[in-house]
């Protein structure tokens, strides 16, 4: 299938793109940044997604992935109006079969920088609007909404013990996740998947869920 997605690379973007790759699918990648993937089915564009207007010409887009986002005081802009701004490009047209909103946990919770957690609060709201918009061709829409992952740009956070412990402290399965597993939900929510639409999964290790109940151990 004819895959595109934003944001391919660094992080779970590249991951993401990678992933689709190895099952044998042709993926468009579009980055402010040049290409970090060597992939005969791989096609770069560079280009930033606020810039509706210079959008490059993919027609066709099966499968929509919205993964390009920041933290740097251009949230809204970046993270929801470029989203936006992708999806009604590419994925609002008869031949898409899914999209794929890369959200965030903090959209869930609210508990990060302020514009961020807004940003991805957006997208929680617009993946349903384009579930139903997007039924009409058959085609799902659903956000897939990480806690940490295991990324570059966490180098600060993992690296600093103290930090490290206390995110620890509130993640059930102590862990984050690999960039890996984060593709492989895409995958599953965009190839495997035909009927779940509209919902936002969140896949944080049990963080947002971890309440501090106060009990007696009962084993």
């Amino acid at each position: 299938m004819k895959i595109l997605v934003t944001g391919t690379s660094q992080g779970i973007g590249k991951a993401v793109a990678e992933h689709f790759l190895a099952q044998g699918h042709r993926v468009y990648g579009i980055d402010i940044q040049s290409s970090t993937i060597d992939d005969p089915g791989y096609t770069h564009y560079i280009g930033d997604v606020r810039d509706y207007a210079d959008l490059p010409d993919i027609p066709e887009v099966e499968i929509l992935i919205n993964n390009a986002g920041t933290q740097n005081g251009k949230d809204i802009d970046v993270n929801l109006k470029g989203l936006i701004g992708i999806t009604e490009r590419y994925g609002i047209q008869d031949r898409i079969r899914s999209i794929l909103n890369i959200g965030s946990a903090s959209g869930h919770t609210g508990s990060e920088f302020p514009e961020y957690c807004a940003s991805k609060g957006g997208v929680i709201a617009y993946t349903k609007n384009v579930a139903m918009r997007g039924a009409r061709y058959g085609a799902t829409c659903n956000s897939l909404d990480p806690g940490g992952v295991l990324t570059t740009l966490d180098d600060g956070v993992i690296r600093d013990t103290q930090l490290w412990n206390e995110i620890m402290d509130q993640t059930p399965l102590k862990r984050w996740a690999t960039t890996e597993e984060i593709a492989s939900w895409a995958y599953f929510l965009t190839v495997t998947n035909s009927f779940c639409t509209g919902q936002s999964i969140v896949v944080d290790g049990g963080e947002s869920i971890n309440h501090h109940f106060v009990w007696p151990d009962l084993k």
